[in-house]
């Protein structure tokens, strides 16, 4: 159980990467492997958007992301 939650974490924290980084070059999200990152990224990122300030340069959710998905992944592996 504990590498299946460690490993799911590191998935979601690669893509979310992958994701942010991919987007200064690959503009069009109908490209496949843009496409792919944000379905699985955006069930994540768009709950955090939704609580961001507006007008904000710079888009800070895939970074509260992964911090959350390390205090989750800590929190579930101290009880198991």
């Amino acid at each position: 159980m504990r590498s299946i939650i460690q490993a799911t974490a590191t998935v979601l924290i690669v893509a979310i990467i992958a994701r942010a980084l991919l987007s200064w070059f690959i503009r069009d999200p109908r490209n496949p492997l843009m496409d792919f990152l944000i379905t699985i990224t955006e069930p994540i990122l768009a709950p955090i958007r939704s609580v961001m300030p507006r007008g904000l340069m710079i888009d800070l959710s895939p970074i509260i992301a992964i911090i959350l998905i390390q205090v989750l992944t800590r929190v579930l592996l101290s009880n198991v």
